[in-house]
């Protein structure tokens, strides 16, 4: 009797242990762009959950049961203006919001450009949403995941560390010489979600700017991560989600990418709602707005 209940709590510890999500470090083999500070990363837990001075990166890995797996995964960037990120009402909850569907959802605990442990401030956030994508691919196999059907998402600032991803993947910013760094960071398809996209006026969200960007960029520099302005013809399919009434990240935002993204030859879907303002993650008391995640299950479906 005593072994056969030994062997019940044993089994139920990995059925548990198999449905919980993992968290992984981007890095494990020291952190580049950094460098040693008292520094200490903060997490705030009230109506949301907001991370900030984030000190060690990390993925969080949320797989959908193997019958109902499509093989997409997403890596999704919370946002938080590049100031902290809104940990779970733009990440884990969209997370698994997607295993829902079959998908896997990855959050990306990426670096905050304004923390005093970052060296080079607006390469840091790249340089992470590189390696997130990489040790994805790097572990599909394993997630029961098509390394050719992993894509990016990303809400507000999020949004624009996503849409960097897709058009300064090939960047090179990480000098390690590990096997992980070799593989593709391409993203296969972007989702969008009331994005910003440009750093110039008139239409830059300035908190995200300068906390990227620094109070006083070059124009050099507004221009290189003013990512409508970067797309290329190797950019990846585009789904985009704005509200006309946003205050915060003018809807002329999502409009500038879609343009050009157009001009580019290069797939990719809008929707536009009249009213919802800025973020509202799922919309989950909009009856309208909500709407947005069907549009998205459908998009994703097709492709």
């Amino acid at each position: 009797m005593k072994k056969f209940l030994i062997l019940i709590f044993a089994s139920f510890m990995i059925i548990e242990s198999q449905a919980q999500n993992t968290i992984i470090p981007l890095w494990e083999n020291g952190i580049p762009n950094s460098k040693k500070t008292d520094e200490k990363e903060v997490t705030e837990e009230k109506d949301i959950i907001r991370i900030s001075k984030v000190q060690e990166p990390t993925i969080e890995v949320y797989l959908p049961a193997k019958k109902n797996a499509t093989g997409q995964a997403v890596v999704i960037c919370p946002g938080g203006g590049y100031g902290i990120l809104a940990y779970d009402w733009e990440g884990t909850d969209v997370a698994k919001w997607l295993n829902s569907i079959g998908i896997a959802g990855i959050v990306v605990k990426y670096r905050l450009p304004n923390s005093k442990s970052v060296v080079n401030r607006h390469q840091v956030p790249l340089m992470d949403a590189q390696r997130a994508l990489r040790l994805v691919r790097y572990n599909s196999e394993k997630w029961n995941i098509d390394k050719e059907k992993i894509g990016v998402m990303g809400f507000s600032a999020g949004g624009h560390l996503a849409s960097t991803l897709g058009t300064h993947f090939d960047d090179k910013l990480a000098q390690t010489d590990d096997l992980i760094n070799m593989i593709s960071a391409r993203p296969d398809f972007m989702i969008l979600i009331y994005p910003v996209i440009t750093m110039g006026e008139p239409n830059v969200h300035g908190g995200s700017r300068r906390n990227l960007l620094g109070p006083d960029p070059s124009n050099e520099l507004i221009k290189e991560f003013s990512n409508d302005q970067q797309v290329k013809t190797t950019s990846p399919p585009t789904f985009l989600v704005h509200s006309a009434d946003d205050k915060s990240v003018p809807v002329a935002n999502s409009l500038m990418m879609y343009e050009a993204l157009l001009n580019k030859d290069i797939p990719v879907e809008m929707h536009l709602f009249p009213k919802g303002g800025h973020g509202y993650s799922m919309a989950p008391h909009d009856e309208s707005l909500k709407a947005w995640t069907g549009l998205l299950a459908t998009w994703l479906r097709k492709l």
